[in-house]
């Protein structure tokens, strides 16, 4: 079993400031382990030792905070990451989510019920090998506006942590009314939802986390859309400014975002990835030229356009 990470008071050790998760402190880039899995998020990976592998580098390089599911694969994560990692690291961050489950073809569909949300949350403690997820995200299914269910949903999650099962709740896929409401009766301690410049949608629920501070956003495809060379539209009535929500989250990315995030934000900082393979492909390669979207600095939040991002890296860098 694993012990609890470094907790507010600690002194985080690695280069980059870290951020409040709930009671805890984490980098400002995790890792999103969800395509460490088979095509379309079901099944083995194709190569398990390397999906190991990666996990193992990922942390040695200062990755402390990783994101998962029961449902990815299903259950091939979890594993996965209990055969790289246990014991865990104290200063490791697992941040699952509950309320969807995949059936035999792969299919997704809602395991919400409040009942159902706890019989999720024992199948990450089983397969994790662990006696409490450090956070777990209520990721939510239906598109309704809150309601009595939510309600019901949350005391579960209350609950489970007031058990000792969870360390703080989260919260996945909600909107500005679900968040507010949430805060009412209980602490949230993040907010993943999808954010890029192709959706911002999402713009309203980082900009409320940003006014609470305590609430953090996490950004899922936060820092950019892997290999696009596109300038996306900007949307009517969006603002050409980055959100400052972007400024208090802390991302969960896959390889491309992350390395290229690192690059402006803070050469040599750490790894995450998405294949088992890019991170020997990109490791120590601080002019990497892959194709980018937007990347926003970590030092300064400021937004790159991807030309003129992929021109930094040429030059070694971007100027801060």
């Amino acid at each position: 079993m694993t012990s609890q990470p470094q907790y507010m008071g600690s002194e985080p050790a690695h280069r980059l400031p870290h951020r409040a998760l709930g009671p805890y402190r984490v980098a400002p880039i995790g890792y999103g382990a969800m395509r460490l899995t088979g095509p379309g998020v079901f099944g083995p990976p194709p190569d398990r030792d390397d999906a190991v592998q990666l996990l193992r580098e990922a942390v040695e390089a200062g990755v402390d905070h990783i994101d998962t599911a029961e449902y990815y694969g299903p259950h091939v994560v979890n594993k996965l990451i209990r055969q790289a990692l246990h014991p865990y690291p104290t200063e490791l961050v697992l941040v699952s989510k509950v309320g969807a489950r995949r059936d035999d073809r792969g299919g997704i569909f809602a395991y919400d019920e409040p009942a159902q949300l706890r019989r999720g949350i024992e199948e990450n403690l089983r397969t994790l090998d662990v006696d409490s997820v450090h956070v777990v995200n209520l990721r939510l299914m239906r598109a309704s506006r809150p309601d009595s269910l939510f309600d019901d949903q949350l005391a579960a999650m209350t609950a489970a942590r007031d058990n000792g099962l969870i360390g703080a709740v989260g919260l996945s896929n909600v909107t500005l009314p679900h968040l507010l409401r949430a805060l009412k009766s209980t602490e949230i301690a993040c907010v993943q939802n999808a954010y890029h410049p192709a959706d911002r949608s999402s713009q309203p629920v980082l900009e409320e986390c940003t006014r609470r501070h305590r609430v953090r956003a996490v950004l899922a495809a936060g820092l950019g859309l892997t290999r696009c060379r596109f300038r996306p539209r900007r949307e009517r009535g969006t603002s050409r400014r980055r959100p400052p929500g972007l400024l208090t989250g802390t991302g969960c990315a896959g390889l491309g975002t992350a390395r290229r995030a690192e690059h402006l934000a803070h050469p040599g900082h750490g790894v995450a990835g998405t294949s088992p393979r890019e991170p020997r492909r990109c490791q120590g390669h601080p002019r990497c030229r892959r194709g980018s979207g937007a990347v926003t600095s970590l030092t300064d939040g400021r937004a790159h356009h991807p030309v003129s991002a992929s021109r930094a890296y040429e030059r070694g860098g971007a100027k801060h």
